[in-house]
């Protein structure tokens, strides 16, 4: 299907890509904004906290993208891009992601719960670290690949059937939630929950197949003006899989709902772990190989990312700011000029 859509893309002058990216970055805003509207309207309805409902339901139709090109790759037999994917979109979802997102507006912070599944995110970026050492080997320090068993990725995806059920069953009901929340329509209040939950996959589905369709659109766009494969690779494709967790956030941001985008991106770092590497390691007979490059670069620097954004959320009184957000930004341009250095 990719491929059919490259090959046609490539047919088309460069005004019309221009148009097409156009396009799709109207609908990516729309989709972008009847998801949050939907999860806002599903959080009344259930009476469960926005920030649950992002870390779980929302979170979970985000990372589809990560997860359907890390399954693709190791099933294609190259099993260090789907760990890449996965490693990569972390870093990208935490510093990257929810330093634009404060830029837009303070994001605000349910504190107890935060806590309560920031230490789950921060626990599962050391848990795919500790699979991935090859102990075995630890004489030689990390100049060997690692391993990520497929037993170990049954375990993964068990983890991530428990984290789900238990997220929304620990939640402790709020009792006229609806009244907190003023700018949700009466006619979305009154539907019936498994038409909210309609409107959600379709947001959802209109984020994913939009950026599906820019991202080749903008690459093909930029290598037609002259821009270098090497920016182009390291600026639209690095975080092409991470696009829907990025309008998600920005439009609730924009919309004063910062639970919501917090929820999402603790809710997809711990689902790329746990979904991303755990169906793609369960796929392949070998696993997942992990090149010993990511013990000196790319596990530091997820860990990095993820005790700040600890630490962020730990120490801030009610929202991220915009200086706290800077500082996540921050590692996120460092992490891309030394990867491209």
């Amino acid at each position: 299907m990719e491929e059919l859509l490259r090959s046609t893309l490539e047919g088309f002058p460069l005004i019309v890509l221009v148009a097409i990216a156009a396009f799709t970055l109207y609908t990516l805003s729309k989709g972008a904004d009847i998801l949050v509207d939907e999860a806002v309207a599903l959080s009344v309805k259930w009476g469960v906290p926005k920030m649950i409902i992002g870390a779980t339901i929302v979170s979970l139709g985000t990372t589809l993208p990560e997860a359907a090109v890390s399954v693709g790759a190791a099933l294609q037999g190259n099993p260090d891009l789907a760990l890449g994917n996965a490693v990569g979109s972390i870093i990208c979802d935490t510093a990257l992601i929810i330093g634009l997102a404060s830029f837009i507006a303070p994001l605000q912070l349910d504190k107890s719960l935060t806590n309560k599944q920031g230490w789950l995110q921060f626990g599962a970026g050391l848990l795919l670290i500790a699979v991935s050492i090859p102990w075995l080997s630890m004489d030689i320090g990390f100049s060997q690949d690692g391993n990520i068993s497929q037993f170990i990725g049954f375990g993964f995806v068990l983890l991530l059937i428990v984290y789900m059920v238990t997220s929304m069953k620990s939640v402790k009901k709020i009792d006229g939630l609806g009244e907190m929340v003023d700018d949700i329509i009466e006619d979305e209040k009154s539907s019936s929950s498994l038409i909210v939950m309609l409107k959600l996959v379709l947001g959802i589905s209109i984020i994913i197949i939009s950026s599906k369709i820019l991202i080749p659109t903008v690459e093909l766009g930029a290598f037609r003006v002259g821009i270098p494969q090497s920016v182009i690779a390291a600026t639209l494709v690095a975080f092409g899989t991470s696009l829907p967790e990025l309008v998600t956030a920005i439009a609730a941001a924009r919309k004063g709902h910062g639970e919501l985008a917090i929820g999402n991106i603790i809710g997809a770092d711990i689902l790329n772990v746990l979904f991303v590497v755990g169906v793609s390691a369960s796929v392949t007979r070998s696993g997942l190989v992990v090149p010993s490059s990511f013990f000196t670069f790319q596990f530091p620097v997820m860990i990095i990312a993820l005790l700040v954004f600890r630490a962020t959320t730990l120490f801030a009184k009610r929202a991220i700011t915009r200086k706290h957000g800077a500082v996540l930004f921050g590692i996120y341009v460092i992490y891309i000029v030394v990867s491209f250095a």
